[in-house]
């Protein structure tokens, strides 16, 4: 089992979809980590965020997250490029990186991994199936998985 967090965990979400950050934001609230979400709404915004650029330079309005869930079907920035960056960056490579969209499409599934995704999930209809996978992804990356320490 994973030493227990002191400190709440930190998800920066990745989702242009309104709906879907709004499903996302009240699945995470039903389980039992403490957490802050982040919610930024294309690639390009994900990117300024992790790499402090623009406003959000201020290590303080861009704590690096512990676990990244990202949509490949972005506007401006696709996730593809989003994961790509990101593994190629010696500091942000080893933050967990799940995948969380609606497709189910082997090739996206097949991509996602060989640019470096550490899980892929297809997004459920409802919020009783997201309140569940979230509730999986809290077990398995808070509760049974030892992360990184934090480096900023």
């Amino acid at each position: 089992m994973a030493p227990k967090r002191r400190n709440p965990a930190l998800i920066l979400l990745v989702e242009d979809n309104p709906a879907d950050q709004e499903l996302i934001r009240r699945a995470l609230e039903k389980v039992t980590i403490r957490k802050e979400l982040r919610i930024v709404e294309d690639g390009e915004e994900a990117l300024a965020y992790l790499f402090r650029r623009g406003k959000y330079k201020a290590p303080a309005t861009s704590p690096k997250p512990d676990l990244l869930l990202l949509d490949l079907n972005l506007p401006r920035v696709n996730g593809y490029q989003v994961l790509e960056e990101i593994r190629a960056d010696s500091r942000l490579r080893p933050i967990p990186v799940l995948v969380l969209t609606t497709s189910h499409q082997e090739k996206d599934i097949i991509r996602s991994y060989e640019l470096g995704c550490n899980s892929f999930f297809t997004k459920p209809a409802g919020l009783d199936q997201l309140t569940g996978l979230v509730q999986a992804i809290e077990k398995y990356w808070f509760e049974t998985a030892v992360l990184p320490p934090k480096t900023e």
